[in-house]
């Protein structure tokens, strides 16, 4: 009997796309109760976050000052990430302002995402050998790894993370369609189906594009019995993805031409240096799944200039040891080499060597997930143990995810929270100084801001954003010789709004001369920003200048019809206009 049973855990000797005598299949009450729990689960695990505010490029959202609605749809689906701004769209349209109903759909997401793993992990078990009852706790456990797994609160907790929420919908269902393929491959309906998937995931987020590798690696390990001839048969798929990359290769480039913080454009970050950077990235990710604790808004990671800089080159090493032997070990442990060759091609597009600003960022881990979770169900798949004595500890280790997830969603439950809890953790960045200092002051504490702004200057004298804030916060307790000073040196970054605060500041002083030069080097720098208007439509009421005045304050209307303080003069200009 022992014998026996040990033969029944034995990987099928044909390799991993040998599919059981009796190979288990999900049925649809399977998928009903994993997404009623997983449901329930979430909304409880991600509970604190949910009626949380706005933070940090949450207000740069196109619904967060209703510009959303000015946007023609056809400019819309033409522009960046078309399908991620239709969803912003709706949900501006269901729930207007009301951060709530963004944070619901981010977990709803969230938990489709993890039937979908529960799915691919299930068509992936089913075709190795093992006891049925093993092979369904293990995809629920899988399911449950990606649902509750404290890594992943900045993808689900971020309403301006719905960028991976989505895209990866699209992503893992367009693989969970391919691995529904018959064994002489894929014919030519399910090959639309996965192009669709594989267009709209990328319509969400670039970064989605390396999938048609995940494609390929799929059918080397599934369905071509490691061998890469057999992979031609799938040529339905493969030759319409060939013709469609060039298209996709010259979108992603012109997304990052456009961009100012992500591409080869980046001065002070060549390719190279950020790539030395990701070999130890990379590893802090794993770690962090492993031994969730560390968790940071913003980390502050340190640049590798060279490969031996911060120890880059021995996690070079380190990955490509792994690499080694999930090749040599790919038939006895196949949803493990899988899984982690899957999660180095996921991970790819944001850890190799495109530079991005932020060298280390939590939510780039939630795509390439799937593939650490697979690692983990082989692992659990090779441990020689009761199901009972399995399930207890999967038990265990979701229950441990549940409440390091549900900690630390009451993080992300205040703007002033998570900024403290970053400062806790990256003391020496600006960033989260001029964040928390702003928070503050929007809150109406101006002379409580003060202290962080001041704190973040220091570290980053150069960062013009934190010294607009604190001018803004100066002016609010009436110094307008330190605000006009904290205006003028950020204009010195050639900023447009900072010289038009200048020119704000020297009207409030009486200056109207100096007031308007200022305001018109803004104009000449940026001849679109309503506040500019604004500001000069003020100083012409000074002069007396109705009609000129007016005709700023219309013009700042056209370009944002939502500016409350422009549309409040124009009224008073008419008010007094028609008075006896």
């Amino acid at each position: 009997m022992k014998k026996q049973k040990r033969a029944e855990l034995k990987p099928s000797p044909a390799g991993a796309a040998t599919i059981a005598r009796a190979p288990w299949r999900p049925q649809a009450w399977h998928y009903l109760l994993a997404a009623l729990a997983a449901l329930f689960i979430a909304l409880e695990a991600y509970g604190p976050a949910l009626g949380g505010p706005l933070v940090f490029d949450d207000s740069y959202l196109p619904f967060a000052d209703g510009s959303i609605d000015r946007i023609p749809l056809r400019q819309m689906l033409t522009g960046l990430r078309p399908v991620l701004m239709l969803s912003y769209l709706l949900n501006y349209r269901l729930s207007g302002y009301d951060t709530y109903s963004y944070h619901l759909v981010n977990v709803l997401l969230h938990v489709v995402n993890s039937v979908l793993v529960f799915h691919i992990a299930g068509q992936l078990l089913r075709r190795l050998e093992g006891d049925v009852a093993k092979k369904l706790l293990l995809a629920s456990f899988c399911a449950g790894l990606f649902l509750l797994h404290p890594l992943q609160t900045e993808s689900v907790a971020y309403i301006a993370s719905r960028s991976e929420a989505l895209s990866i919908f699209f992503a893992y269902a367009s693989l969970a369609v391919l691995l529904g393929q018959r064994e002489e491959g894929v014919g030519w309906l399910r090959s639309v189906a996965v192009l669709i998937l594989f267009g709209l995931a990328c319509l969400t987020k670039e970064h989605t594009a390396v999938l048609p590798a995940v494609f390929l690696l799929t059918d080397y390990y599934w369905f071509a019995d490691f061998n890469l001839v057999r992979i031609r048969k799938n040529w339905r798929l493969y030759v319409p993805t060939v013709v469609g990359a060039a298209a996709g290769v010259v979108f992603v480039l012109r997304v990052l031409k456009g961009a100012d913080t992500a591409g080869f454009g980046l001065k002070d970050l060549p390719w190279y240096e950020y790539f030395f950077t990701q070999w130890r990235a990379i590893w802090v990710y794993l770690r962090m799944f492993v031994l969730p604790f560390g968790q940071n808004a913003d980390h502050d990671f340190a640049i590798s200039h060279t490969p031996w800089d911060q120890g880059a080159f021995i996690g070079l090493l380190g990955l490509l040891a792994l690499a080694v032997l999930a090749f040599l070990y790919r038939r006895r442990y196949p949803l493990a080499s899988y899984g982690f060759f899957m999660f180095l091609i996921l991970i790819a597009p944001t850890s190799s060597v495109v530079p991005i600003r932020d060298l280390m960022v939590e939510r780039r881990f939630y795509l390439p997930s799937l593939g650490m979770v697979l690692v983990v169900a082989d692992a659990c798949r090779h441990w020689r143990v009761p199901v009972k004595t399995l399930a207890t500890a999967a038990a265990i280790v979701l229950a441990l995810c549940a409440v390091l997830t549900w900690q630390r969603n009451h993080v992300w439950s205040s703007v002033e929270a998570l900024w403290k809890d970053v400062i806790a953790k990256s003391p020496n960045k600006a960033r989260p100084h001029s964040q928390l200092a702003l928070a503050i002051y929007q809150r109406g504490d101006c002379a409580g801001s003060l202290p962080d702004f001041e704190k973040a200057i220091r570290i980053d004298p150069e960062e013009h954003r934190a010294l607009i804030d604190y001018g803004l916060a100066l002016d609010c307790l009436g110094r307008l010789d330190d605000a006009r000073h904290a205006f003028e040196r950020a204009a010195a970054r050639k900023s447009a709004y900072a010289y038009a605060l200048v020119g704000m500041i020297y009207g409030k002083q009486g200056n109207r001369e100096a007031a308007m030069r200022a305001i018109e080097t803004s104009l000449k720098m940026e001849p679109t920003n309503d506040i500019t208007y604004l500001y000069r439509g003020n100083l012409h009421v000074m002069a007396n200048e109705m009609d000129k005045a007016a005709d700023d304050f219309r013009t700042a209307l056209r370009i944002n019809p939502t500016n409350p303080a422009a549309g409040r003069a124009l009224q008073r200009i008419g008010s007094q206009s028609t008075a006896p």
